[in-house]
């Protein structure tokens, strides 16, 4: 059973590399939260703002390439790759059936910072392909 230390977990949650600097409202919900319930809440919130962020910029790149078609096409076999890259990704870093048991009740809130890291990492690099066709 993988367990984390607390001093870890910690670390993690005030990690620069977990946490991004638009990330005001974690910060906000994290310093509310009193129990392992209410921080896996807000990994969760955290989770739906970012990839709300990821939707919104596809949509503004995939409008920029329009005038490409066979950009269109490389853009959305990019993206479908990408999903499986981080899905495969976090199933590599919580490989146990039964993840519950297996990293206890941080587990949601470790997978969801993971989750946003990945989902930002990949927004700055949507955004670097972004300039390419403004």
């Amino acid at each position: 059973m993988r367990r984390i230390p607390p001093k870890m977990v910690l670390t993690a949650i005030a990690s620069p590399t977990l946490i991004a600097q638009d990330s005001g409202q974690l910060d906000r919900c994290m310093d509310k939260a009193n129990t392992q319930l209410a921080m896996n809440f807000c990994a969760k919130e955290e989770v739906l703002r970012v990839e709300a962020e990821l939707k919104s910029l596809q949509q503004k790149l995939t409008l920029a390439a329009r005038k490409e078609p066979r950009a269109i096409d490389k853009i959305g076999a990019a993206a479908r790759a990408w999903i499986a890259y981080r899905d495969a990704y976090l199933e590599a870093m919580y490989p146990a059936k039964d993840k519950q048991a297996a990293y206890v009740s941080i587990f949601p809130m470790e997978f969801g910072l993971l989750h946003a890291k990945l989902t930002r990492q990949h927004i700055e690099a949507l955004k670097e392909l972004l300039k390419q066709y403004e």
